[in-house]
This record gives structure tokens, sequence and C-alpha cells, in this order.
């Protein structure tokens, strides 16, 4: 779902689909018809998924064009839109996840980068893959951060060999969590310090920041004042939430000083349609007291 900031810049509200149980291609197809289903509740023109595609799907999507094709005129059946892509589970047996500093984690993510390409509408210039925030910090000390910087810039030059390919973008951002080497704001910076800034940046958990940042919005600035770029912000649905913090960093976000991002993800975890567009509906209201409205509507006065 395309939303206009009243500066004129447009954001993507998407909807994440559960990486439980998008195993293969046919469970996420099977998937699309509740969303679709959300979409027509809402009466909306289009409505935005991300989509998590777990490694051996991913892999094998990356090499077939027609499964691509297939993929994509299922969206394009129920009039949804795919502009981010989940990279951050990885396994969908379990087991140890790769960090940053092993190749896999690159590969991996360069596939999903292929096949969001394929997905992006025809007049979306980028889309965004959302990955895990380095690694551990236990452990990781200076033989891993080494490894991890130069598996970062051969990231780099894939998407930038993509972009160059196709015409269009794909960036990366990493997700602060806790226990994570970017964590904190300061963390978060002085682990992404050496990175190409153009391609790659932060995917933010509002949630996260709202839980264990002293001040989300300040730690937001924190962020941006240092160069990096807000590529994604995750959020989990607040509906009867009482707490402020996270409406502090949606201000931050999305205030008069225009969106310091352009994708905005809702983490739903209800199944039925009616609890999805629910939390979608709280979501919207919520943006709408910051001046955002649907793309074809007029923005709300403030």
């Amino acid at each position: 779902m395309r939303l206009r900031h009243p500066s004129g810049r447009v954001v993507h509200l998407s909807c994440e689909i559960s990486a439980a149980t998008a195993g293969n291609l046919p469970s996420v197809v099977s998937q699309l018809d509740t969303y679709g289903a959300v979409r027509a509740r809402l009466g909306a023109d289009a409505f935005g998924v991300s989509l998590w595609l777990p490694p051996t799907l991913a892999a094998a999507l990356a090499v077939e064009s027609r499964a691509r094709t297939r993929l994509r005129a299922e969206l394009d059946a129920r009039r949804l839109e795919v502009v981010t892509l989940s990279g951050a589970p990885f396994d969908e047996g379990g087991g140890e996840t790769p960090r940053w500093d092993q190749p896999t984690r690159r590969e991996y993510t360069l596939d999903l980068a292929r096949i969001l390409l394929d997905l992006l509408d025809e007049d979306a210039v980028r889309g965004t893959v959302s990955t895990i925030g380095l690694g551990p910090r236990e452990g990781w000390a200076e033989a891993e951060e080494k490894a991890a910087l130069g598996i970062l810039r051969r990231l780099s030059h894939g998407l930038a060999d993509l972009a160059w390919q196709n015409g269009r973008a794909v960036r990366v951002g990493f997700i602060p969590a806790p226990g994570l080497v970017l964590d904190s704001p300061e963390q978060t910076v002085a682990g992404l310090s050496r990175i190409d800034r153009d391609r790659l940046g932060v995917c933010l958990d509002l949630g996260h920041a709202a839980r264990n940042w002293p001040d989300p919005a300040a730690g937001i600035e924190t962020i941006t004042d240092a160069g990096l770029s807000i590529v994604e912000v995750r959020l989990n649905a607040v509906a009867g939430s009482t707490t402020e913090s996270w409406r502090e960093g949606l201000r931050q976000l999305f205030g008069r000083q225009g969106p310091l991002t352009e994708n905005l993800t809702l983490v739903s975890r209800a199944s039925a349609v009616e609890q999805i567009a629910g939390d979608v509906t709280y979501l919207l209201a919520e943006l709408a007291a910051l001046g955002l409205a649907p793309e074809n509507e007029p923005c709300p006065a403030r």
C-alpha cells in the first residue's frame, strides 16, 4: 500500500507474511490468498506484502526465471506489491544461523536481491532486503570483524552489478537486536562505520527501539546523523498499546521533516483476515495523525 507523506514522498506500507509456513513456493502462494482478501477488505487498489523465502527456495528461485515469473503472476492476480524481502530468518529446519563473517549469508542475501528485482512493480526504482545485525556480540572479535568487512564489500559489489544489469537497485538493511553486534544506536553506528552507505543501511525494528533504547527518537537521530540510511522500519501490531515510546519513534521517522524511510513493514501476529485488516487499519490511523494518506487521497490536515 502506497502512502503519500505531506512532503510529497511515497512510503510503502507492507505486511509481513509469517516465516513459519513459507517453506516452498506452493506454501508461499497459498498464503497470498489471505493477503489478497485483506486488500479487498480494506478496499485498497493494491496491498504490500513482505515475503520470507528460506535459503533453499531462494537459491532455486534465483536461477529459475520461470518460477519467479509464476510468483510475480500470483502476486499480480491478487493485486499485491512486494518491495521488501526478509532475509533475517535463515534455516527453515532449525540449526545454527550463519553470521556476516560467513559467505553463506552473502550468497543468500544476493539470491533474495535477484528475486526481488523480478517482483518489483514496473514503476518501482528500488527494493530492500533485511538481514541480521551482523552476528552475536559474544565472541565477535577482530578476526570476525575483518572477515565480515570483506564479505560486506563483496555484497556491495554484487548489489552494484545487479543494479547495473537491471537499472534498479536493492539495498540491504541490518536489524539491530538484543545480543547482536548491532544493538544500541551507538553500537549500530560503530558496527556499520565502514560500509557502503549507498547500498547498505539499517532496518529498524521499532519495537526493539521502544523496549531497549532509552530514547527511541534520539536513537534514530543518532543513526541518521552518522550518515546511515534507515532503509526499512519494522513495527509489531500495536492496537491497544498504552506505551508512547514507539509513537515517539514513529513521529521521529515520519514527522514534518519528511519521512526518514520509504519502507514500513507491519509484523502482524494475526492469521485471520479480519484481525490482519484490523491491525493495518489501526496503524493507518496512527500514520494519518502524522499526515500520511493513501497515495490517491489528499494528505490529511494536521
